[in-house]
């Protein structure tokens, strides 16, 4: 496991994740991970006391975990959102648009791929949950 990568100021959840048919049985966690199957939606009534939510990417090609990430942060969950698994750095920028915070790959990162990764595309078209501007949105103010 590589040094996870974290974009929060608070302090990190320090105890396991429990998967989500767990977490739905008992009333004491406070930390849920999503798996590709996983319904996210199914946690939305749960929001309040969630503090860490990691999302598995078993393979870099499956892309369900962006929407998970997107229907949280639109449902407003502020807690940690963690990507886990095969996390590349060609998908790291995405998935901060898409709301995760905090990132724990298989393999090590290289820091100077992940911060070119984060600046490669300083303008962006759709509005997501990271609260940038879209430029046609500037272009229009």
């Amino acid at each position: 496991m590589a040094e996870p990568l974290r974009y929060r100021d608070d302090e990190p959840v320090d105890h396991p994740a429990v998967t989500v048919d767990s977490f739905l049985e008992q009333t004491n966690a406070n930390a849920v991970r999503i798996e590709p199957g996983d319904d996210a939606r199914d946690l939305l009534p749960h929001l309040d006391r969630l503090a860490l939510v990691e999302v598995n990417f078993p393979a870099f090609g499956d892309g369900r975990g962006y929407s998970s990430a997107r229907i949280l942060r639109e449902a407003g969950f502020t807690g940690e959102l963690r990507a886990v698994g095969d996390v590349l750095v060609d998908q790291i920028a995405y998935m901060r648009r898409c709301g995760f915070d905090a990132f724990e790959p298989d393999k090590q990162l290289d820091m100077g791929d992940v911060e070119a990764a984060f600046a490669r595309w300083p303008e962006v078209y759709q509005p997501t949950v990271d609260d940038r501007t879209p430029i046609w949105a500037k272009r229009h103010a």
